[in-house]
């Protein structure tokens, strides 16, 4: 818990009390790896924070192809959120690719926290627009940058996810096939060596 509070004061400064109340919406659950957190189909009832392991986010689209959309790692949140938040059926699966522990809070808690400690409006607002920025950003890469220039920004911008995550969901994420993508990394070592 001190881990999640510490990550929520990067945004907002708490009382005792308000940690207090937001510790009592809160539910610890642990994955084995396999298991889902959300499945398509079920409604997304928790945000979920990454105290530890790791998730992917992906759909699956009419032929069983999967898409990875989003890797969760600790200090990261996962989840659908337009499920979450319409309290409709969920679009995205979440699966843990390790064993995971999270910290969740459930619609109905969320609600009543809002009115509890409003400063935890301001807080999934801060996220939730980054999150927004970010997945803008990874729009526009997506029509601008070339498959290769996406793979090194992407092992620069999250190196830690790279050496953690198997290449062909990296491949995956990045819209390409795992060939594709071994053919990108062997033309990268073979310039490193020139």
């Amino acid at each position: 818990m001190d881990k999640f509070l510490q990550y929520l004061s990067r945004y907002i400064n708490l009382t005792d009390h308000e940690k207090t109340i937001i510790e009592s919406r809160l539910k610890h659950r642990n994955y084995l790896k396999g298991q889902y957190i959300v499945q398509s189909g079920d409604i997304c009832k928790c945000h979920s924070y990454v105290v530890s392991g790791k998730v992917r986010t992906f759909y699956l689209d009419d032929n069983g192809t999967e898409h990875i959309v989003m890797f969760g790692i600790e200090n990261w949140w996962a989840g659908d959120l337009g499920s979450m938040i319409t309290q409709k059926p969920a679009d995205f699966n979440v699966q843990c690719l390790e064993h995971t522990k999270v910290i969740q809070i459930y619609y109905e808690k969320l609600e009543q926290l809002y009115e509890e400690v409003p400063k935890m409006e301001r807080f999934f607002r801060l996220i939730i627009q980054n999150a927004y920025v970010n997945t803008q950003k990874r729009l526009v890469r997506n029509y601008s940058m070339t498959a290769k220039e996406r793979y090194l920004l992407f092992c620069d911008e999250y190196p830690e996810i790279t050496q953690r995550v198997p290449q062909y969901m990296i491949a995956s994420y990045l819209g390409i096939t795992k060939e594709f993508l071994s053919h990108i990394r062997n033309q990268i070592a073979k310039e490193a060596k020139s």
